[in-house]
């Protein structure tokens, strides 16, 4: 008998110890209600707090609207006063009114043709406009970010922000990004001008994106690289779906901490009620058929002749003017640009340990050619005494031209122009 006692008695002796031990004590106390949580099991307290977060966001984002305009691609717009829109949140811009726009480069009518297929120098017509719909005198029309848009992101921080870059170059071949570009950095430069093609290019990774732009630039391409950028872009992960939208970027510490997309911060000021920026652009080029472009131009009105502005305007298609990013934004921009770029950029982030399948432009390699690949044509810049003119010694760059190459030339219809573009991974870029 004495065995079956102590037989008995052992287990509950362990039983006791284990239940006096700290460890154990917090094992049991994890389990009752409202004890703290196991490390399987999310802490509420950091979801509440993301969710905060984005509440916070979205108020600041988004401003109050005399009228909300519902897109058919589920965009929608909000008509804002133009004295709320983001930028006057900034503290050298509030209370200021919005500026009118200066004297535009002379000789922007450029003479050139094409195709008989092509669309050139419309009216651009975004997704919006199919409803008929218009946001009223002295308001501005701006893309609502949802909670989805911020649900995306890979940070709440960086939203409506392109991934930070260590080490930038020229060619970007550190950073994921890659290009194909057209580039002159030989002069001062005021501004520049170009008609691009519209595309919808297959993008291989949620997080990636590509674009189609002008860049003008000052600075090195260290952390004090000054830019200015407005193009066409697909990013699934900024906007949610897969078409072209019209946007801008900027940057004063090479895409570090300032600058950001479109409205996302304070920084562009948009004076059209027309343009949304963030909206899609309707309708896009197609494959061996009809081709459709859009005509931007950047410029400065020069710091000797006007020494209290100097702000960098924005124009798209046959003048219509979009706005101004002011100059106090900038370092090296206050003064000129020491480049202008014009042409592709992809993010590849290598999934599977592979190169992306993004495609840049059309998706297929500027050999090609007209109805086929991408193209920029009628390339031009802006001097210092507000004259555009050819963009000269223009320098061709493809960082893998075995995934996105360059191709370019000179004539009587388009100018000076290149086409670019290419599929992104195939049997030259694994």
């Amino acid at each position: 008998m004495a065995s079956c006692g102590s037989f008995y008695f052992v287990p509950l002796l362990l039983l006791m110890l284990l239940l006096a031990s700290p460890a154990t004590a917090a094992l049991v106390t994890s389990s009752q209600p409202g004890g703290n949580a196991t490390a399987a099991r999310p802490r509420p307290g950091m979801e509440q707090l993301k969710r905060k977060r984005i509440r916070a966001l979205l108020t600041k984002l988004n401003k109050p609207a005399l009228k909300t305009i519902q897109s058919s691609d589920g965009d929608i717009i909000d008509c804002v006063p133009s004295h709320l829109q983001p930028a006057f949140d900034h503290p050298k811009l509030r209370g200021e009114k919005i500026l009118d726009p200066p004297e535009r480069p002379k000789n922007r009518n450029f003479t050139f043709g094409g195709s008989g297929r092509s669309r050139v120098g419309e009216v651009v017509v975004q997704a919006w406009h199919a409803t008929g719909e218009a946001c009223p005198e002295g308001t501005v029309p701006i893309r609502r970010t949802t909670e989805k848009d911020l649900l995306r992101a890979s940070s709440l921080r960086r939203y409506g922000r392109k991934p930070a870059r260590r080490g930038v170059r020229r060619d970007s071949t550190s950073s994921g990004h890659e290009h194909a570009v057209g580039y002159v950095n030989s002069e001062q430069y005021y501004g520049a001008k170009a008609s691009v093609n519209v595309w919808s290019p297959r993008i291989g990774d949620p997080s990636e994106f590509s674009l189609s732009q002008i860049w003008v630039l000052s600075g090195s391409f260290g952390n004090d690289l000054n830019t200015i950028e407005a193009g066409w872009q697909v990013s699934p992960e900024l906007y949610g779906d897969s078409n072209p939208r019209f946007f801008t970027y900027w940057t004063t510490d090479a895409y570090q901490e300032t600058g950001c997309y479109n409205h996302n911060c304070r920084g562009f000021v948009q004076t059209t009620n027309k343009i949304a920026i963030g909206a899609a652009i309707t309708p896009e080029s197609v494959y061996n058929g009809r081709q459709f472009d859009i005509t931007l131009m950047l410029w400065k009105w020069c710091a000797h002749q006007d020494p209290k502005h100097g702000h960098w305007w924005l124009e798209l298609g046959p003048g219509l003017v979009v706005g101004y990013w002011p100059s106090h934004l900038f370092s090296h921009l206050a003064r000129h640009a020491n480049m202008v770029q014009f042409g592709g950029e992809v993010v590849n982030t290598r999934p599977s340990g592979s190169h992306t399948a993004t495609q840049m432009g059309s998706g297929h390699f500027p050999r090609e050619g007209f109805d086929r690949a991408a193209y920029f044509r009628n390339l031009q810049v802006v001097d210092w005494d507000n004259n555009l003119i050819p963009a000269a010694n223009l320098k061709l760059l493809a960082d893998h031209p075995g995934c996105y190459d360059i191709q370019g030339g000179t004539n009587s219809y388009w100018g000076s122009y290149f086409y670019y573009g290419g599929p992104g991974r195939n049997a030259k870029c694994p």
